[in-house]
């Protein structure tokens, strides 16, 4: 804000300068010589008041590597010395005559001018650039100047950067969470669009974490620092938008090094055109003229922001809407996107089974509820996924496990443990199908697994539906199945139609077995010869390896298995809410739990590559047709000529132009989904 209020003052005050240089020089109301030392005063003026581009161009050149400044700063300084020649040359041999002034091109008051529109120009581009640079001012402003905590058992605030790990702080109704942390009183709802883009409130009780930047709406919390200062996700997001907006991406790189060469070609073009129409006998003023307008109208600045700006726009906006780019060339690759490689459980999935069938062997309510409470029993005992999953469901039923003797696990089959029932005590198992049949029947193998015809085709059932089914018995015989599987991931089937949409191609690796892995594909749109099954994550990579050979692959995962292959695609998207090492792996960060977020990702890197390309096309083609212009290259033949005044303005519209063109992507809208209105609204009446 401070830079622009100076810039403005300077501009202002070129302007006005300007506006009465060139007014003094049409109206003539001086003698020759007063009126030559007002237009020395007054374009010097200005040029001390712009002396900092005219710094930049001669630096710039005596380091060898001229910028744009340098192009400006030798048409300004060729204009004034050229009109201050001749102004000397009339005052000293025609004593200030008029028809010398009169008949001669002087330009004073386009060396002044020039600066000014050059510095209008910048105004502007500094306006609009602000817009990008403010969404990453936006994103640090969310962060709490103040914070409560509790200390001597009162509460007192205190700045925010003072907060220590597990200091305990406060949270009245709409204030902004000064620290990440966990929830150790107290329920409420909690805004968290600042990280994840999503506008809902998320609901929040004790255990549950918060994170700092977010907004607490409605209760009372007191919280337990787990994160604090630049530990927080929110200031890891900050540090990576910086990061990707400062960065250079491929493309960017190679308009730099055009740049680099197109700059001195301007100037040696500008030399020619001087020779050529001197050689022709156009004059000095002529000629000058021409050479002047030639480095005026070039804009290497186009070619160099081309790229730049637009990926700084769009890391801020990806950053809005929880997508992490993590460096420029990732916002570049993203968009290159031709096929997507997918873990299944946890990216296509929640990772979290939940109990989908309970089959007893009397079909009724009171049957299933004591074949829920036995394997409540046996379950609460271990701690695998599954048995997770039906405790889970247990619970919400308000069942009491059974107490449970002589309990012993059988890794890989299954559990065996004593529970009284009825008064009576009974030796009860849970595990797969040939466990409970060697149980039942005391054979081993095939014979065991088939030691119920009736119950061996309803599992073959749920496991085509890509359910696990764990069997229940007692010594006395089968008491039923309760079949778990993965949810899943709200927006899966929907990401994957999206992403078909876009022509890229879709298929899923997972170690998970076939049957569930198809049975998942089909829900959500990937065709069975699309899934790949029972891999190995060494062996993930060496797929998408494999896959990089027919296009560029995205590889989206969450977990420490996909790590290996989210390094070896040529786009690594990791799910926010997987593991450290799959995050720290990708090259793109999904805050979001939601792979619709990952179709939104390639969605904005397209259109950032778009935006890019017609930056970069309009820079060529306006340095193309601008430049032979300029030099009077359709003079003779159709009396086309540019002025240096106009040289200036249109090389400053052409900077602007592609400025404003990058932030059009401020309008990206993130891909929506319509709610299914007939959807069952529980799991309950799925289950029973």
């Amino acid at each position: 804000m401070q830079k622009n209020r100076k810039m403005l003052a300077e501009l202002i005050v070129s302007a006005v300068l300007t506006i009465a240089l060139t007014g003094l020089s049409m109206s003539r109301v001086l003698d020759g010589t007063v009126l030559f030392a007002v237009q020395v005063i007054l374009s010097l003026a200005v040029m001390i008041v712009n002396r900092h581009v005219l710094i930049s161009g001669f630096s710039s050149m005596l380091h060898l590597s001229p910028n744009m400044d340098a192009l400006v700063s030798l048409g300004t300084l060729a204009a004034f010395i050229y009109s201050a020649a001749v102004s000397v040359i009339n005052l000293v041999y025609y004593k200030g005559a008029e028809e010398y002034i009169g008949e001669t091109d002087l330009y004073f008051e386009s060396a002044a001018m020039i600066l000014t529109l050059i510095l209008i120009g910048r105004f502007l581009e500094d306006l609009v650039k602000g817009r990008t640079t403010n969404a990453i001012q936006d994103l640090s402003d969310l962060s709490p100047t103040t914070a409560l905590i509790m200390k001597n058992g009162r509460e007192t605030e205190i700045p925010a950067e003072e907060i220590k790990v597990g200091d305990i702080f406060i949270l009245k109704p709409g204030m902004s969470i000064p620290a990440d942390g966990i929830i150790e009183t107290g329920t409420s709802a909690v805004n968290e669009s600042s990280l994840t883009g999503e506008s809902m409130p998320v609901d929040k009780e004790p255990g549950m974490s918060v994170s700092a930047s977010t907004i607490n709406m409605s209760g009372y919390l007191t919280c337990r620092a787990t994160g604090v200062g630049g530990d927080t996700a929110f200031s890891k997001i900050l540090r990576m938008v910086e990061d990707t907006s400062s960065g250079k991406a491929r493309i960017s790189k190679t308009a730099d090094r055009i740049s680099f060469y197109f700059i001195p070609a301007v100037i040696i073009i500008s030399v020619i055109t001087f020779i050529v129409w001197m050689a022709a006998g156009l004059g000095v003023g002529f000629s000058i003229s021409r050479a002047i307008s030639v480095l005026i109208v070039s804009c290497p600045a186009a070619l160099g922001l081309a790229a730049p700006v637009a990926i700084m726009a769009g890391s801020s906006v990806g950053a809005r809407h929880g997508i992490l780019y993590k460096t420029a060339q990732s916002v570049e690759n993203t968009g290159r996107t031709q096929i997507v490689v997918m873990d299944k459980t946890g990216t296509l999935t929640t990772g979290n089974p939940k109990v989908t069938d309970i089959i007893s062997t009397e079909n009724d309510i009171e049957h299933r509820d004591l074949l829920l409470s036995i394997a409540y029993a046996l379950e609460s005992k271990s701690e695998h996924p599954l048995a997770k999953a039906i405790c889970s469901f247990a619970q919400k039923r308000f069942l009491t496990a059974m107490e449970t003797t002589d309990f012993e696990a059988f890794p890989g089959k299954g559990i065996r443990a004593r529970i009284t029932v009825g008064g009576a005590g009974r030796t009860v198992y849970a595990g797969s199908e040939a466990f409970i049949g060697e149980a039942l029947t005391g054979k081993s193998g095939e014979e065991a697994a088939e030691f119920d015809n009736d119950f061996s085709a309803r599992i073959k059932r749920l496991v085509a539906e890509g359910k696990t089914p764990t069997l229940f018995a007692s010594d006395s015989g089968m008491l039923g199945v309760i079949a778990a599987a993965d949810e899943i991931r709200e927006g899966s089937a929907e990401a994957i139609a999206a992403l078909h949409d876009e022509n890229i191609h879709v298929c899923m690796v997972t170690g998970d077995r076939l049957s569930t892995s198809e049975a998942v594909g089909a829900e959500v749109g990937i065709e069975p010869n699309e899934v790949i099954s029972e891999v190995m994550p060494d062996e993930k990579a060496a797929i998408v390896g494999k896959l990089k050979e027919t296009g560029k692959v995205a590889m989206i995962g969450d977990g420490v298995n996909d790590a290996p292959a989210l390094v070896a695609a040529d786009v690594g998207i990791a799910i926010g809410a997987g593991t450290d090492v799959a995050v720290d792996a990708a090259d793109v960060v999904l805050v979001q739990d939601s792979l619709i977020a990952a179709v939104d990702a390639i969605r904005l890197s397209k259109e950032t590559l778009q935006i890019i390309h017609q930056n970069l096309f309009w820079a060529f083609f306006y340095n193309i047709v601008g430049i032979p212009l300029a030099s009077g290259c359709f003079y003779k033949a159709f009396g086309w000529l540019l002025d240096p005044l106009f040289c200036a303005l249109a090389m400053s519209i052409s900077g602007f132009f592609v400025i404003t063109n990058a932030l059009r992507l401020f309008s990206f809208r993130t891909t929506q989904i319509i709610p299914d209105d007939d959807a069952e609204d529980g799991e309950d009446e799925d289950v029973l």
